[in-house]
């Protein structure tokens, strides 16, 4: 029985290991090129016995790295930090109270989803032009909030989880004397850690993949941010594919690392929304 149990679920666990080494191959790739020679990187083999830290050392010569790395680090932590402060507190009054227009509320934080960023980016730009933001990280931080992945997913998210939670507990926390703050930062969040992980990680992915943005509002690398920096190695004379596999490599380990710390909550957060 449990042979024919397995049998059965064979192809599912072999399509699943396929899929998990098309994902993993691109890095790979990435981080065995970036340790190879000029002469070398466009040869098939994967790994070479003249294995070399030179592209490394070349992205430091070529740009700031850890400059960029630093804003990018700022950006990121603070969109996220914001983002999640501003969606649990629209999130929490749309479930907690009743008042006129709640639902029109509710509409347009949703609706901000459809809105592309390129739209909002001339007002943005003037806006923070006359604020004398140019070149500095509130320029980068604030415009962004309300962007696709923003305020309006976390609410829309952050909602269902609310609406979820066993309102048995909220009752118990009434009779005890607590208020709505105290409700929400001694019941409510501390149980919703899955959910506030999942939409932290996924704000922190968008600020920190931002390319076009900081693009246009910064004009000097030890200002912009590192998807910029990135693009640095792709000119039209010849891309330098070491020196880019190689920060590429190193800009992607912040990311990992924040995963690696968040990954149960997570995935216990995409597993209860979907059985919701």
């Amino acid at each position: 029985m449990l042979n024919h149990a397995k049998l059965r679920s064979a192809p599912g666990h072999g399509v699943l290991t396929l899929l998990c080494l098309l994902t993993v191959f691109p890095m790979l790739w990435a981080v065995l090129t970036s340790l190879k020679p000029v002469n070398e990187i466009f040869t098939l083999d994967l790994v070479t016995a003249n294995a070399t830290l030179a592209n490394y050392a070349e992205v430091y010569r070529a740009v700031p790295f850890l400059r960029m790395m630093l804003n990018t680090l700022i950006v990121a932590t603070v969109m996220m930090l914001l983002t999640l402060a501003l969606s649990i507190a629209v999130a929490y009054a749309i479930t907690r109270w009743e008042f006129p227009g709640k639902r029109l509320v509710y509409l347009a934080f949703a609706g901000s989803l459809l809105i592309p960023f390129q739209v909002t980016m001339i007002p943005n730009y003037l806006l923070i032009a006359r604020l004398g933001w140019l070149n500095t990280l509130p320029g980068l931080i604030v415009p962004q909030l309300g962007s696709t992945i923003g305020v309006g997913l976390g609410v829309l998210i952050l909602r269902q989880h609310f609406i979820g939670f066993p309102k048995s507990l909220l009752d118990a926390a009434a009779i005890d004397g607590a208020g709505p703050i105290r409700t929400l930062w001694s019941v409510l969040l501390p149980n919703m850690r899955p959910a506030l992980a999942a939409v932290s990680i996924l704000i922190f992915l968008q600020a920190w993949n931002e390319y076009f943005w900081p693009l246009l509002v910064t004009k000097k690398m030890d200002d912009t941010m590192i998807q910029v920096g990135l693009q640095l190695f792709l000119q039209a004379e010849g891309n330098a594919w070491g020196p880019l596999m190689a920060a590429a490599t190193m800009s992607a380990v912040p990311v990992f690392a924040l995963y690696f710390l968040a990954q149960r909550q997570i995935m216990d957060a995409f597993v209860r929304s979907g059985i919701r």
